[in-house]
This record gives structure tokens, sequence and C-alpha cells, in this order.
């Protein structure tokens, strides 16, 4: 039980680490909360910081939801091996060490579900590209992928990561509600490079 509590604290933790924001003050003087759409995650980050600090951010985002699913492998803790990457994803959201703000979660739920099935990773990625070059909006990339996740978790046929994927979509979904309006507005950003 130690063990899970210890693993579930650092998987908040880690997931709360904002490393887009670090990545802007540290290297380029520039906090991402005051640029673009003020939002400190992957996409925000390329549109200000350019594309090399958005491909780091990309695989560190990434990087925090997978390691707590692959540790959670590795302790062959008693509990659904999931849980830490959803717990790492809670936390970008929902970040300590940012009065409980943060990011959408799109990036670390991608790594969570990578190390937990890169196949259904492969899936999901597929569903986000394709979306992509077809509206150029990433926020409707990542509400489609999102929504996926959750429907193809229900072939899988376990209720836990069936409850994990819908709290993930819900939190995806409702963090993208401004890009929605936005969309529907017509004054959505899009992307160029596809």
């Amino acid at each position: 039980m130690e063990t899970i509590i210890i693993l579930l604290v650092l998987s908040y933790l880690l997931g709360s680490t904002p490393f887009s924001l670090l990545i802007g003050l540290w290297f380029y003087k520039i906090d991402l909360r005051q640029h673009g759409s003020g939002n400190i995650g992957t996409t925000n980050t390329f549109r200000i910081l350019g594309k090399k600090a958005g491909i780091v951010v990309l695989l560190l985002d990434m990087f925090k939801g997978a390691l707590p699913v692959v540790a959670a492998m590795l302790l062959n803790v008693d509990m659904h091996i999931f849980i830490p990457g959803l717990v790492a994803a809670l936390g970008h959201v929902y970040s300590i060490f940012l009065k409980f703000k943060g990011g959408k979660a799109v990036a670390t739920s991608a790594g969570a579900v990578l190390a937990y099935n890169p196949l259904l990773f492969i899936m999901l990625l597929a569903a986000f590209l394709i979306t992509l070059k077809l509206s150029k909006y990433v926020s409707l990339s990542s509400i489609v992928s999102a929504v996926l996740f959750f429907i193809l978790s229900l072939a899988f046929r376990d209720p836990l990561l069936i409850a994990f994927s819908f709290i993930i979509a819900v939190v995806i979904v409702v963090r993208h509600i401004s890009n929605i309006k936005r969309i529907m507005d017509g004054t959505e950003s899009k992307i160029t490079f596809m």
C-alpha cells in the first residue's frame, strides 16, 4: 500500500511539472501564460517558442504520462497500471505548482496510453493526424482522439479502463470548450504545416 501511495504522489508531482513553462522561462525568457492562447500545452509552445521547443515539450509531456505507467508495470503494484498515468494527466491539468491550473492533458494522456498499449496509441495517433489533416485544428483532433479512446476502450471489456478513458475524454473536452466555441465562430487558429 505504501508503494502505491508513493507512486501516485510522484505521478501527480511529475504530471504537475510544467515543462513548457520552465523551458520558455529558462531558455527563451518567455512566460507562455502571457503569450498566444496563454496555455502551457504543446500547441502554444509550438506557436510561441517554435518547432524545436515544441517537440521537446511534446516528448517531455508524453514522458510524464508514460513513466508512471511503466513504473507501475515494473513495480507490479496491486492496482490497475493505468491509474498512475491518469493521475499524471490530472496533475498536468491541475498542477500544484501553478495554483491547480495547467494544460489540457492531451500529450500526457497520450504518453500513458503509449506505455499501456502501443497499438491503441497508434490507432489514436492515426485518428489525430487524419482529423488534423482534414480540419487543420489541433483542438478538434485532440477531442476526436480523446472520444475515440473511450469508444475503443469498450472493446477491452475492462471496466476500470473504460472509466479512466471516460474521465480523460471528459477532461479533454471540457478543457477545449473555448476552442470549440472559436471553431464555431470561425476564429480558431489553424495549423499551416499539413
